[in-house]
């Protein structure tokens, strides 16, 4: 494969000369996202502190893109003339006891919003490992959470606002238009800029945490499900260097079991709060060891004021169905030499199956296999085609904000929506002015 082949199935500019041209233009300043792979390639960005804003910029600019917190490793939310943040549209609407629901702008985060909903009794039904994400960037790209019985964080999203690519506003909901909804939820950024975003909510709950070390893969494998079903949420993590898991996560809503044992299936109980890379402190992580706590400061890994994960990295993950998942852990293990010396970590979580057109959920109860990198992008880059070519088997699905190889023929046989998806898009946008590389190459390539 020549090289300029290569670079353009990766689906994403990593920041080097190679990848990413603009860089070399010190003079221009430009955003980075998160983790610092990626160099926006326009430094046109707009902060619009109203709808109104949103409405006019979007009626004047003939190409553009919304931008959240900038968390995705790949060219989703990229543009080379302009984007518009939802930095500033970040406020609580309403909240409707009646129904339980809560209308928020879309730029706000699941750290500002969960607090706001705990201290009014209510709360989300998942949330993501961070909590420093924003909620429209997140349920564009179906962004999750983990349990075997819940939904990804797009899954409870009964309605939306988008100003679409004439300035005008498009309101859908499940009483108006519901597949339109199921349609534009995972809208990938290609339908307009999301201004508000009505959320299903339940009442408050807590949780508390337990870690264990070392889970044989003997007993994984035989007991795949239950372990999955073990809590509320449950992560398995692994960096495929032994026979063993190294560390499960239990989060248990108080109702359910609490997993205080000092083995479980063979692993032993954590004694102290443990990083998800075990050689990383613990500060930055939720509290464990059993302590109940707000749902919204135990279904994260990390705590909002720190910065989670390990930082500087790379991302990638893959949704097989549930019923191939031992299968599919298998094909990654055999890679395990070749991923050991450029890999943080992976973590391994369940999700529950939703009828959105384009989340990697859709109709399939899921398990998704992570892979927080090192910032080796070359070494990377040569990686993911053979973790993809192990996994084929599985039809697996990406991570919409993280970085993959897949081929477009490939996503599109994974998404039987798909052309119903771009007639949508047709008509919410027929110039394609929210189109850009990232859309031009996977979904119409």
């Amino acid at each position: 494969m020549k090289r300029k082949t290569f670079i353009q199935l990766s689906t994403t500019l990593m920041a080097t000369p190679l990848l990413s041209p603009l860089e070399s233009w010190a003079a221009q300043p430009r955003l980075h996202n998160w983790a610092g792979n990626l160099t926006y390639s326009t430094d046109n960005v707009q902060y619009p502190k109203s709808i109104t804003e949103v409405q006019q910029l979007v009626k004047k600019l003939p190409k553009l893109r919304a931008l959240g917190t900038r968390h995705c490793f790949n060219t989703i939310a990229d543009s080379k003339d302009d984007l518009i943040s939802t930095r500033d549209l970040n406020r609580v609407i309403s909240l409707d006891a009646k129904n339980h629901t809560v209308t928020v702008e879309g730029g706000i985060k699941y750290g500002e919003l969960a607090p706001y909903l705990h201290q009014h009794g209510y709360a989300l039904h998942n949330l993501a490992s961070l909590p420093h994400i924003s909620v429209a960037g997140s349920i564009t790209t179906a962004t999750h959470g983990s349990g075997i019985k819940n939904g990804n964080l797009s899954s409870v999203v009964t309605g939306l606002e988008i100003v679409i690519a004439d300035g005008s506003i498009v309101h859908l909901s499940k009483t108006v238009d519901p597949e339109k909804l199921n349609a534009a939820v995972v809208g990938l950024g290609a339908l307009g800029i999301i201004t508000k975003i009505t959320l299903q909510i339940e009442p408050t709950y807590n949780v508390r945490q337990r870690v264990f070390l070392k889970l044989p893969i003997s007993q994984l494998k035989a007991h795949f499900e239950e372990i999955m079903s073990s809590g509320y949420s449950v992560s398995l993590f692994t960096d495929w260097q032994s026979d063993s898991i190294n560390e499960v996560w239990i989060k248990s809503r108080m109702e359910e079991k609490d997993h205080n044992q000092p083995e479980f299936y063979g692993a032993k109980a954590a004694t102290k709060n443990l990083h998800p890379i075990i050689d990383h402190p613990a500060e930055s992580c939720t509290d464990q060891m059993g302590v109940p706590g707000p749902w919204h400061e135990r279904l994260p890994h990390f705590k909002m004021g720190f910065t989670p994960s390990s930082g500087k990295e790379l991302q990638s993950e893959y949704f097989v169905p549930l019923k191939h998942a031992v299968e599919a852990i298998e094909a990654v293990s055999k890679l395990g030499r070749q991923i050991g010396p450029h890999l943080f970590i992976t973590e391994i979580r369940t999700i529950a199956p939703d009828n959105l057109w384009m989340s990697p959920c859709h109709n399939q109860t899921s398990v998704t296999i992570h892979f927080t990198w090192k910032q080796d992008t070359e070494a990377v880059m040569k990686l993911l085609p053979l973790i993809e070519k192990e996994l084929s088997a599985f039809t697996p699905r990406p991570h919409w904000g993280k970085i993959f190889t897949m081929a477009p023929k490939v996503l599109e046989s994974r998404y039987e929506k798909l052309a119903d998806f771009k007639k949508l898009v047709a008509e919410y946008d027929p110039k394609a002015k929210f189109r850009n590389g990232f859309l031009d190459h996977n979904i119409y390539g």
